[in-house]
């Protein structure tokens, strides 16, 4: 009996010296990542992140990511930084003056959809040696999306950015307008994941939504003049932070979350219209 004892004992320290010790200075490259990493590795472990990281426009976790350096020259600085483990790493990619296996990389997809973004939080936490943590943030982002309220008003919608570029089917946009009960009007008209739609057929197909991006509709050039022309006017508009669509994520919640908001707060203002309060 004690001879087993000791035998298992062995097999647990051989099963748990075949883990990779947590890394300690981990470099994210890419905006996408950067969510990632700053959601599940400890604070201590990241060494830098990707050269948007402090771009409110493009990183969905600009509060946080203030507090740690970012990449200006990511091939000279990688090197430089000494990193064991690299997120967001392109497939292919190599750093210039890096030895073969220099450090651990993990590569991460553009996520298109929700299931692909809990793939990839298991994936990061995984390698940053928090999966318990992976775990507690999907639980928190599935209760959250779940006790979304059902959206009073649905309807057809096209993402529609400058230059009159709209966003297709199978792309992130996608998944969220499914799941705040919206039809993407880039799916009816049968066009790919990214498409220009003149102002002439938008009109024609006469959408329920535009759903733009904020600061898109400031004039600075023609290719953001048409988002302001008048015969778009009588469109109703749901607008979201660039950020939390550009990249699969922890923000994917909070743009699922403002949908649904933009779309109960546009009924509540068509009830009151119908049926006004009456005068006292």
């Amino acid at each position: 009996m004690q001879g087993r004892i000791v035998i298992a004992a062995l097999c647990a320290l051989m099963l748990t010296g075949a883990a990779p010790a947590p890394p300690k200075r981990i470099v994210s490259l890419n905006t996408c990542a950067d969510q990632y990493v700053l959601a599940l590795a400890d604070p201590a472990q990241i060494a830098a992140l990707s050269p948007y990281g402090h771009d409110p426009e493009l990183s969905a976790a600009v509060g946080k990511a203030q507090h740690f350096r970012t990449l200006k020259r990511p091939s000279e600085e990688v090197l430089a930084l000494r990193p064991d483990l690299l997120v967001g790493f392109p497939a292919g990619g190599s750093v210039v003056g890096a030895p073969p296996g220099q450090w651990r990389t993990l590569g991460l997809a553009s996520a298109d959809s929700y299931p692909m973004i809990l793939q990839q939080i298991r994936q990061v936490a995984a390698a940053v040696g928090h999966p318990q943590r992976g775990e507690a943030l999907i639980a928190r982002m599935n209760r959250d999306l779940a006790a979304l309220p059902r959206p009073k008003r649905g309807g057809v919608a096209a993402y529609y950015q400058r230059r009159g570029y709209m966003t297709g089917t199978g792309t992130l946009v996608d998944d969220l307008m499914k799941r705040a009960g919206l039809v993407n009007l880039a799916g009816k008209l049968g066009k790919p994941a990214l498409s220009q739609l003149p102002l002439e057929e938008m009109i024609a197909a006469r959408p329920d939504w535009l759903i733009v991006e904020n600061g898109s509709e400031e004039i600075v050039d023609q290719g953001t003049e048409m988002l302001r022309h008048p015969i778009l006017r009588a469109i109703p508009r749901i607008r979201l932070p660039q950020a939390w669509t550009v990249c699969g994520g922890p923000a994917y919640v909070e743009a699922a979350r403002s949908i649904v908001a933009q779309l109960d707060g546009a009924a509540r203002k068509g009830a009151a219209r119908v049926n006004p309060a009456p005068r006292r």
